[in-house]
């Protein structure tokens, strides 16, 4: 299976800006070390074109960013200082993810290394993202592939505002969110489906309730393209989130939704979405059983 990956670009941030990059960058080096057996083909992600951002971005933003004309604010609400490297990494952040939709589209899987920037909209980013890599990735099979409905699985720890913003009132990509309550952003979007989850939710709760909400999300949507926005977020030991998830039950929170799909002979590209441990490590271990169990069920 084709998996894609990002080079770690070197980017001018100081320390406290550093680690929602660096988690990339330990998890290419562990699967690159996987033996030969496992099928894995390491693809290095190509830049989306500005013809492909704007399929759900607006011109007047995708203009400013690349050109460096955002203003302060709008830097500060994406989270980074701008600089030609943040541009490249972004262009690549995107693109990777329309490469694996691509390949998924040919072979019934793929995978990212990156990628879920699920709080850009089409007029702006927020939360380290810049642009919408599955919002633009859907739009791509819809016009590639003929594929008329698309789903999309939200499973990081924070909602996926800027994605259900994307598609308000559109019927043929419906958007399933999976996430923490009193969480980033403060000001929710309306997804098609959103669970909000409790403070301290764990395994148990939070797979019975993705358990419900997947099967309701399939029966509405009858889906023939799924995207799995994973995170490492949910996960108890973890920074920015709010929920209480072990390394076990974020495993099988994988194994669910990439089963589902597999069921249904549905294809599927896996991205990593957020992750932020206190401990790098616990984050890189979390999106590579995610990588394992998209490689496994493709």
């Amino acid at each position: 299976m084709r998996v894609f990956y990002s080079d770690p670009f070197t980017f001018p941030l100081p320390p406290e800006h550093r680690f929602p990059l660096e988690k990339y960058r330990l998890l290419r080096e562990r699967v690159a070390s996987w033996p030969a057996s496992t099928g894995v083909e390491l693809v290095l992600a190509p830049r989306a074109l500005r013809e492909e951002l704007l399929l759900v971005h607006t011109e007047e933003y995708v203009n400013a960013f690349c050109g460096g004309e955002l203003d302060e604010l709008a830097m500060r609400r994406i989270g980074f200082p701008w600089s030609p490297e943040l541009v490249e990494r972004s262009l690549r952040s995107c693109g990777g993810t329309l490469a694996a939709a691509r390949a998924a589209l040919r072979d019934g899987a793929a995978a990212y290394l990156a990628g879920g920037t699920h709080h850009a909209r089409a007029d702006r980013g927020a939360g380290y993202c810049v642009f919408n890599d599955c919002a633009a990735a859907a739009r791509v099979v819809q016009r590639e592939g003929g594929i008329e409905r698309v789903l999309i699985v939200d499973t990081d720890v924070h909602q996926g505002d800027g994605t259900a913003a994307i598609f308000a009132g559109d019927d043929s990509v419906f958007t399933f969110s999976i996430h923490g309550a009193q969480n980033f952003p403060a000001e929710k979007a309306v997804s098609d489906l959103d669970v909000a989850l409790p403070t301290g939710t764990g395994d148990d709760d939070y797979l019975r309730a993705l358990t419900a909400g997947l099967g309701e999300a399939l029966e509405r949507c009858r889906p023939q393209f799924v995207f799995l926005l994973s995170g490492a977020d949910p996960f108890a030991g973890d920074r920015l989130g709010t929920l209480a998830l072990t390394k076990d039950g974020l495993a099988q929170r994988d194994r669910l939704v990439l089963d589902a799909t597999r069921g249904r002979g549905v294809p599927a590209v896996t991205v990593m979405g957020g992750g932020y441990g206190r401990v790098i490590e616990d984050t890189v271990d979390v999106y590579e059983a995610t990588v394992r169990a998209a490689v496994t069920q493709g």
